[in-house]
């Protein structure tokens, strides 16, 4: 696996040429609109090819897995623009394996709404142990409020990646409520009425676990929720499921403030099964310019949060998106768009920019002009989460997860393809 930086003057075809491989490979890997694509400064993922096989009559993933002593799912990962079905057209040419062969396995984990595209979906399944699918929501009688998740689900067990229900304050209107969310934690008949319900759900639908979703809590909630967890364990525990916990980012036990003050984590870490570090969000819609997940910060929370929970049960939240503001910021006004990693490439290519990958937050950024407005955007590239898989590994956590998986990223697959082996949690 190689990372390259593209210079002024270089092309698809040069780039394979130099690195020995095919350029419609390169730009699929990359996830590049056409191979005319490039933008100076931009980060490529380059896999070089170690066994090659050219398909021939008769062959299904399973024969050729068989044969070169690997499994299907491994093809899948090597080859992902094969999306559905076993079976295999001769002549096509399948990668057995690269010259960086996975040897990491991890729990990795993608979080989508239930209207992601099917194709997008099969693209990223053969790369994640578990699928968590947002959300379902609760009346204050305790009926569920059930999102259509029946294509995710199939899909799921198509490509024998684990779902999970995701739990969380969304109400009859489709948005956030605090009040719900305290009405649950402070009255336990509701609680128990709706953990059953959710139970029975995940019975019925083959769910495995449980995401508890919970962001702004009240403070004066605190011991509520974490009572409401441990009460969510106990009923999930006795119907075979496990239960994860998202956590919002702290870098010190007393760190305040809304979003922070009840998510105690050596208390919360204790009881839950895993928990989700939501480590992003320093760049946002309404702050200013800057990288989403810089990886000083991250760092910072995964340092504080490995003394307080083992790191065997922490999953480390990387973001799959970037956002695009409008300058000169003013607090308050201003507003970013945000830019899924691919598109970030597409307007960069578009106006001509050159990308510039900043040393600190390790995150690439880039200006450009509009219509006579001057724009910065920060996104994420291969490197930039290699950096963030690098912490994961310093501590030795027990995997990472995206939010979300709603929006195209090959560059990501093509880097989970030659680091990990995602771990089997069916």
């Amino acid at each position: 696996m190689i990372f390259y930086t593209v210079k002024q003057g270089d092309t698809i075809s040069s780039i394979a040429r130099n690195y020995n491989v095919s350029p419609d490979r390169l730009v699929f890997d990359n996830g590049l609109e056409t191979i005319d694509t490039l933008v100076v400064g931009q980060n490529l993922i380059i896999l070089e090819p170690d066994v090659i096989y050219t398909v021939e009559g008769g062959d299904t993933l399973f024969s050729v897995a068989e044969k070169f002593g690997t499994s299907a799912a491994q093809l899948r990962r090597n080859n992902p623009y094969i999306t559905t079905g076993n079976e295999l057209m001769p002549g096509q040419i399948l990668v057995i394996s690269y010259n960086d062969t996975p040897q990491n396995t991890a729990r990795i984990n993608g979080y989508v709404y239930p209207f992601i595209s099917r194709l997008l979906l099969r693209r990223s399944l053969p790369f994640l142990s578990t699928i968590t699918v947002f959300g379902y929501g609760f009346t204050e009688t305790g009926e569920l409020l059930e999102p259509d998740d029946s294509m995710v689900l199939e899909e799921a067990r198509n490509f024998t990646v684990a779902p999970i229900l995701l739990l969380t304050s969304i109400v009859e209107n489709g948005n956030f409520s605090t009040e719900r969310s305290s009405l649950l934690f402070n009255d336990l008949m509701l609680q128990n009425t709706v953990l059953n319900n959710v139970a029975d759900v995940m019975r019925q639908k083959g769910y495995r676990g449980l995401d508890i979703d919970f962001e702004y809590v009240n403070p004066n909630d605190k011991d509520a929720f974490i009572s409401f967890i441990e009460n969510a364990v106990s009923i999930m525990h006795e119907n075979g499921f496990f239960v994860n916990v998202d956590l919002a980012p702290k870098s010190s036990a007393n760190q305040s403030g809304l979003l922070y003050s009840a998510h105690d984590y050596p208390i919360i870490g204790a009881i839950a099964d895993t928990v989700f570090l939501m480590t992003y969000e320093w760049g946002y819609t309404y702050g200013p310019p800057q990288a989403v997940a810089p990886l000083n910060q991250v760092a910072n929370i995964v340092s504080y949060a490995v003394t307080e929970i083992d790191p065997g049960k922490i999953l480390l939240g990387i973001p799959n998106y970037g956002y695009d503001w409008p300058l000169p910021f003013e607090k308050g006004i201003t507003k970013a768009e945000t830019v899924g990693n691919e598109y970030a490439i597409t307007i960069a290519s578009r106006y001509n920019a050159e990308i510039v990958f900043d040393e600190q937050s390790k995150a690439p950024y880039y200006y450009y002009s509009s219509s006579g407005v001057e724009h910065v955007v920060w996104f994420e590239d291969a490197l930039s989460i290699q950096y963030k898989l690098g912490i994961r590994e310093e501590y030795n956590l027990l995997g990472f997860g995206y939010w979300n998986l709603m929006r195209p990223f090959a560059q990501n697959l093509s880097l989970l393809s030659a680091r990990y082996i995602p771990a089997n949690v069916i």
